[in-house]
């Protein structure tokens, strides 16, 4: 009788970790939307030139492309030229470097680079949500490399978090 209760007690183990192990919880911070619909099945993108006072070519075209994707991935709006339910333009207005930290020589040890974008957004299904706002990102570097040789790494980095802001403002109503 007592192999009985040591094979009942075998039997729920297993079964428990086989329980356990077959459920998982998956959490993530991925853009997630609140969109209509039924209201809303258009987005208009325009194409953002840059217009800040320091001009990193790939910059604008960068930030474009990673805009329309996020929307094209996040959404199932349909993007067209125009006469959008929503629609987004705006520009570049800020790309530049400063100073951020000074190591025990006096000498710079760390730059931010930042990114400033200005956002006009109208949701011509409803006017209560339109906005002009601009959206900053930031980056650091050792002062020891060249802004040119880590650049495109922070830019790319820089465009991430500024069209997620974007995003988040625009359709995920946080």
């Amino acid at each position: 009788m007592n192999w009985n209760k040591n094979i009942v007690s075998v039997w729920m183990l297993t079964l428990l970790m086989v329980t356990v192990h077959s459920c998982s919880v998956s959490m993530g911070f991925a853009p997630i939307s609140s969109i209509d619909y039924n209201k809303v099945k258009t987005i208009s993108i325009t194409e953002f030139q840059n217009r800040a006072e320091y001009v990193y070519a790939p910059m604008a075209p960068t930030f474009n492309q990673s805009l329309k994707d996020l929307f094209t991935r996040q959404t199932k709006l349909r993007q067209v030229a125009a006469n959008a339910d929503l629609e987004i333009d705006g520009e570049i207005t800020g790309y530049n470097q400063y100073n951020e930290s000074v190591d025990a020589s006096g000498m710079a040890s760390k730059v931010k680079v930042t990114m400033t974008v200005n956002v006009r957004y109208v949701n011509n299904t409803n006017h209560n949500e339109d906005f002009e706002k601009s959206f900053t990102a930031s980056q650091l570097f050792e002062a020891t490399q060249l802004l040119t040789d880590v650049q495109d790494d922070l830019i790319n980095l820089m465009v991430k978090d500024i069209t997620e802001q974007i995003f988040n403002a625009t359709v995920a109503n946080w």
